[in-house]
């Protein structure tokens, strides 16, 4: 059978789970039931995790969790990723690596599908690059996964072009998550979204409110337009920040990292923003510091 990427549908904003356990907000199962139901009813129908979060401890407790909401499997979508090996009190681990054998790769996403209590990922992602991705291994492990259902789709998170094409070679691409907003907007002018479009490949966005919120932030300027442009859009700061990321060619989907369903719903909004040109320049020459060329 050859390796073809099922069309998946997305909700428009991607919901982040890394926050959800014990590397944030630690909620409770009922908690996290609760905020399932809450974003499924929003809309929001797809969940980016990854092997490592929690320590290997979140997407159990999402698991079981989400066996518990009532909703069917077919109402969301599950993106998972693997290769990264973090020490951690459920591991063996002395050191933080990288790992794609064929056989890692396959008891990962196989430990995924129990955590989670399902029977398939939409999406699987490779974490990171490796310096030592052998294709053979690559592929003798996405084609046991993809003959058997138990991934619908494949794409890479953080990988530059060059090793993009590395992967291409043995495997078709559909995805790539990388860091991008407003405050880390290199992937304009370095290739990254220049060749995500040209090889259809659909970019998700981790972080993609920047540093705006951070308490080391400083750009009073940049802040200053912000506000005074939140006033004109009728919105808050934190919409304009993901209009702003959404409103590439490549229509990025933004991997949102909010706890609150407050917050959740009221991102939504970003949604149905459209900045006009002049005012998406002006957040970006501000962000940059200078004028574009």
């Amino acid at each position: 059978m050859s390796i073809i990427n099922q069309k998946i549908k997305f909700s428009p904003l991607i919901i982040g789970v890394m926050n959800w356990g014990v590397w944030g907000k630690n909620m409770s199962q009922a908690e996290m039931s609760i905020l399932i139901n809450q974003c499924v009813d929003e809309g929001l129908t797809t969940f980016d995790h990854a092997a490592i979060y929690g320590g290997y401890t979140t997407e159990a407790a999402f698991g079981e969790a989400f066996s518990q909401t009532g909703l069917s499997r077919r109402e969301v979508q599950l993106i998972s990723k693997c290769g990264i090996q973090y020490p951690s009190q459920q591991t063996p681990y002395g050191i933080k690596h990288y790992n794609y054998s064929a056989s890692e790769v396959i008891r990962s996403v196989e430990q995924s599908l129990k955590n989670l209590q399902t029977d398939y990922l939409d999406v699987l992602l490779f974490h990171r690059p490796s310096p030592l991705m052998f294709l053979e291994e690559i592929l003798e492990a996405l084609t046991k996964l993809f003959d058997s259902g138990k991934i619908l789709s494949f794409g890479v998170s953080n990988f530059e072009p060059a090793k993009i094409d590395l992967i291409k070679k043995v495997v078709p691409i559909a995805y790539n998550q990388i860091e991008f907003s407003l405050t880390h907007h290199t992937p304009l002018t370095d290739g990254q979204l220049d060749y995500m479009q040209l090889h259809n490949i659909q970019p998700m966005a981790w972080k993609p409110l920047g540093e705006v919120f951070s308490s080391s932030f400083n750009n009073p300027i940049l802040l200053d337009l912000l506000n005074n442009l939140a006033t004109k859009y009728n919105c808050t700061v934190d919409i304009l920040l993901l209009a702003w990321v959404m409103q590439h060619p490549t229509k990025v989907l933004p991997v949102i990292g909010s706890t609150s369903i407050d917050r959740i719903s009221n991102q939504k909004a970003a949604i149905n923003i459209k900045l006009s040109l002049e005012d998406w320049f002006e957040m970006y020459t501000l962000s940059m510091g200078s004028k574009v060329p």
